[in-house]
This record gives C-alpha cells, structure tokens and sequence, in this order.
C-alpha cells in the first residue's frame, strides 16, 4: 500500500509500505481521511521524542472497514488502545491506562496510509447522514469534549451542574480549541470566547462557526473567566489561561506545544485556581462525542480542507507557515 512515512525533521516521503497484518480481534480499514493533528507537526518538526523516524503519522482517522464483523461499515476510529483490565481501564479512566498505545507512535503506525488495522472495539459505525470527512473530525473533537467534561465536573463541585451564567474562554482556534469551544456549547455552557491570532483563520471561524472570536489582545481586556481552556499548550497562551482565569476559576489545559513556562504560580495559588491536565479522552468520551456530531449538536462540522496523501508534506509546510485558515486538512489516499 501507499503510505506518507515521517523521515526525518521536515520530510516526509510517500512511498510503497508493508500492508498492515490485522491480529486476532482487529479490523482492516480502508483509510478514508485522516486529519493532521498539532502532535503530527510537532514530530514532523523533529520535536516529539515518542515519535522517531521512520513512521507513519496521523491518528484522526474514519474509513470503511474491509474485514471481520463489521465488514462494509464506514466507521470512525478511536486511535488510543489499552489493556481494559487495569485499575484505570476498570474506573473508566482508560486514558490513563499505563500500558496505552495510540497509533503514530511506536508500536503502532498511524492513519496517513491506504489501509490501517485497529480493534473493532475501537470502531463506532458512522450513520448514512455523516460524511467520512465529518466522521474523521471525533478524535480531535473529543479532546475537547473530554476536557469540558472534566471542568465542568470541577466547576460544578462534582455536582454535574454548570454554575448560571459560567464564562469560558478558549485559546486556540484549531481543531482542538475549536473542538472544546463547541463542546461547551453543546453541554450547556454558552458564553464562550475563543482566542486565534491568526487574522484569517479567526475570521474564517467566526464567519463559519459563528463563535465570538477574539485577538489576544482583545482577550487580554475581556475580563476573567470560569473556565480557560489551552489548546495550544506554549509558555505564552499558559501565561494568558493564567491572568483570564477569574479567582477560584479553572484552567485546562490541552495542548502540548511546549512542556515548560507559562504559568503564574503564584497567582494560582493565592486566587486558589484549579489546574487540569487532560490528555485524549476516555472511551465512552469518545462514543459521547461520534452520538453529539451524529445528533447535529456540534454543529455542520464543515470546516475541514482535504488535499491528496501524496501531497501530504505540502500539506505540513502550508500549515507551519500559516498559510491554512482553516481548522483541520485532512490527506486523503487516491484524490
């Protein structure tokens, strides 16, 4: 099969691959789209240690399952594996499961090729009415649903209810900020600002998404918030989810641009504010999520560009200069 493997820091080549062999339990899958995730740059840049070349990237993927029970069904896939047996996997904590695999990171190769073998039990059967282009947008959309999950329970005192008129702020307007902030729209929270620096995408979102878009500038004189969410994850945006959060408010934190700086430790401490470190999402998120974009609650879901697997390094390089206003491309084999 075809396949875009990682080489080396900014190259990438698209060239013939093994097939996938499916183990016992597992499906093969015709590889619809599968997105590009900040994680795939950051290895693509030659940041990720969990990364090395050679390997194939990519794990936001949906296709048509080729063999198995459900044979000829398009799915959407769940790329994080774990053991199921395990304290955290038994808690339905399964995130945290310590022996955790996710394709595009060693042992398992990731979705930017023709074909990809997963557990069917990470398999959710996409209906008629979505698109493969829309089904590929769970994994990145339950990051978010994942970590408002998590705030609200936090806002709320473990008591399951948002507190009347929560404002919440959103730093970053590409997939996984676009996600969070339309993750709490759809589970009730609706004053929601979302942060993007880059002009043209923040009026793409705004004009596409109808979501109240802010410069960092502008956010700096909004107020404080309930909840500030970071989806970018670099010492500048912690630095801002530090000043926006209001006393006794909650900062998570999603993104992993950077693993230092940022964080105003001592007026966290004195305003007594909540961090939370949130990473991927549990299965049943992961279902909550594919039944929210299935339901209509998360909106079109058509804020996506698809560009040929072949030209996936283009794709990479338009997106680290800034040149893509969208939130998500997605490489798609055969265009």
């Amino acid at each position: 099969m075809k396949a875009l493997v990682y080489t080396g820091p900014e190259a990438q080549s698209y060239r013939d691959v093994e097939d996938p062999v499916p183990a016992v339990g597992d499906a093969l899958i015709q590889v619809a789209h599968t997105g590009i995730c900040g994680s795939d740059m950051h290895a693509f840049l030659g940041h990720d240690d969990r990364r090395p070349a050679p390997l194939i990237l990519g794990h936001e993927v949906a296709g048509t399952v080729l063999s198995g029970a459900l044979a000829g069904k398009r799915v959407t896939v769940n790329p994080l594996v774990t053991c199921g047996t395990c304290e955290a996997c038994r808690s339905g904590r399964d995130n945290l499961c310590p022996t955790r695999q996710i394709i595009s990171m060693p042992p398992r190769e990731g979705g930017f090729a023709e074909r990809l073998a997963m557990p069917e039990g990470n398999l959710v059967v996409v209906p008629d009415h979505v698109s493969d282009a829309q089904a590929a947008l769970a994994e990145p959309i339950a990051c978010g649903w994942h970590a408002v999950r998590l705030a609200r329970t936090a806002l709320a005192g473990g008591a399951g209810e948002n507190p009347a008129g929560a404002r919440a702020l959103v730093i970053g307007g590409g997939a996984i900020g676009l996600g969070a902030a339309l993750s709490l729209k759809a589970q009730g929270i609706n004053d929601v600002r979302l942060v993007e620096p880059n002009k043209e995408r923040a009026r793409y979102l705004a004009d596409t998404c109808a979501l109240d878009v802010l410069t960092p500038e502008e956010a700096d004189d909004s107020g404080h918030y309930d909840l500030v969410i970071d989806g970018v994850g670099f010492a500048a945006t912690r630095a801002a989810a530090s000043d926006r959060a209001k006393p006794g408010g909650i900062i998570v934190h999603i993104g992993l641009g950077s693993a230092e700086g940022g964080l105003d430790i001592r007026r966290m401490t004195l305003q007594e504010i909540t961090f939370i470190g949130t990473y991927t999402y549990t299965a049943q998120d992961f279902r909550d999520t594919a039944k929210a974009m299935f339901d209509g609650l998360l909106g079109p879901l058509d804020w996506v560009e698809t560009r040929p697997l072949a030209e996936g390094q283009r794709a990479f390089s338009d997106l680290r200069s800034g040149q893509v206003a969208v939130p998500k491309i997605l490489l798609t084999p055969d265009i």
